[in-house]
């Protein structure tokens, strides 16, 4: 008479456990199998603890069934759920913890801020293209994106995936085009708004600067959010800052911001790099024609006037647009004119695949000109001024 499943089930119901119950109610038996005159079950229980117990009831189990008819051999396996950890909470956004002065990037050799008076200007632009043109140069670059209520990196960069961290605390950072970086907007909900005061803000920079597992990096771009806020404040008295450049289109309104931005870094003595004139001029793809739509020169004579290094011009085009919208920025992509040459001899790829040749040289001399003074060696000696010569 062949050996049927419920016999075994039977038997090993009549085997009580030393804390109650019997193996069969507390569905501690798994994958009975019955092959000829041989028999093999697994007892599965809850934690490895309770399995460490269950080795006498094993053995009981295994002569208890032994003793039905047709059997001949019995096999049981004591095995245990894997208790898998909870991934870990980390929480962005708490209170700044105290700290005593301006603290060092663990791992990188310097800061560069790209700020801006207002919004609107295409300082997050000029900052993915510079820590992508940066990256191909052979730079360990980094870049994070402080602006906490308008993140746009994760877009500009092609990145949406969640940093993970192996203990609740450590963040892991992305890479993107050779990039390592970071963004709020990667931590929150891309649909919400995020809604926090002055001290949540603090925290939530704190975490992205000294949680951030950055590794060791050149540089460390930070795009900053526009204005004079809370979250420049903190950057500059709680991080030893390299330098700052900041961004403006040429008209009066957004430099009535840019020096106001100017002001703020002279106030907390955080040395300016350069001014950048981002959107200075439009060239027709049909006829080629040129158009000042915000005006063209004033941030370079802001910068004469105030003797600050003037770094360039950058022309409002829709290749750009369309590269930073597609998370491939302009220099990183591969445009149609081909790289350009700068000022310091390094090759810049152009900005923006429908760029002329001359706005390709114009776009590469700009980023080479800040891509000199991040240079190794004694160019490195123009950060421990405030004023750069240009």
């Amino acid at each position: 008479m062949p050996i049927d499943r419920s016999d075994i089930l039977a038997a090993l119901a009549r085997l009580q456990l030393p804390d109650g119950g019997d193996l069969v109610s507390r569905d501690f038996i798994r994958a009975v199998v019955v092959e000829g005159e041989a028999v093999r079950f697994v007892i599965e229980a809850p934690t490895p603890e309770i399995a460490h117990k269950l080795a006498d009831i094993r053995a009981a189990a295994e002569q208890i069934v032994m003793q039905l008819d047709g059997v001949s051999s019995v096999t049981a396996v004591v095995t245990a759920h894997e208790q898998k950890a909870a991934p870990p909470n980390l929480k962005v956004g708490g209170h700044p913890k105290p700290q005593d002065g301006p603290l060092k990037v663990p791992g990188v050799n310097r800061v560069v801020a790209i700020a801006s008076g207002k919004g609107g200007v295409g300082k997050s632009t000029v900052s993915s293209n510079l820590a992508v043109a940066l990256a191909k140069q052979g730079r360990r670059v980094g870049l994070l994106d402080a602006d906490i209520y308008g993140p746009s990196q994760p877009r500009m960069m092609g990145v949406s995936k969640r940093p993970a961290s192996p203990d609740g605390k450590v963040i892991i950072p992305l890479q993107a085009h050779g990039v390592t970086m970071m963004s709020i907007g990667l931590m929150v909900d891309p649909n919400k708004a995020v809604v926090w005061r002055g001290p949540m803000l603090m925290g939530a920079l704190q975490q992205m600067l000294n949680q951030v597992q950055w590794g060791e990096l050149d540089v460390l771009i930070i795009d900053l959010p526009p204005g004079t806020g809370d979250v420049q404040l903190t950057l500059c008295q709680k991080t030893e800052l390299t330098g700052a450049i900041v961004v403006s289109t040429p008209q009066d309104v957004a430099l009535l911001d840019a020096r106001k931005a100017l002001d703020m870094f002279a106030t907390l003595h955080t040395p300016i790099l350069g001014m950048i004139e981002n959107m200075s001029q439009y060239i027709c793809p049909n006829c080629g024609h040129e158009a000042h739509i915000f005006g063209h020169g004033g941030v370079e004579l802001e910068a004469q006037k105030l003797g600050l290094p003037f770094l360039g011009s950058l022309p409002l085009d829709l290749g750009v647009r369309l590269a930073g919208d597609s998370g491939t920025p302009a220099a990183g992509g591969r445009w149609a004119d081909g790289p350009g040459i700068c000022g310091a001899g390094a090759r810049v790829d152009c900005f923006g695949h429908r760029l002329t040749r001359w706005q390709g040289r114009l776009c590469a001399m700009v980023l080479g000109h800040i891509a000199l003074s991040l240079q190794f060696g004694k160019t490195w000696d123009a950060f421990n001024i405030v004023r750069v010569r240009r």
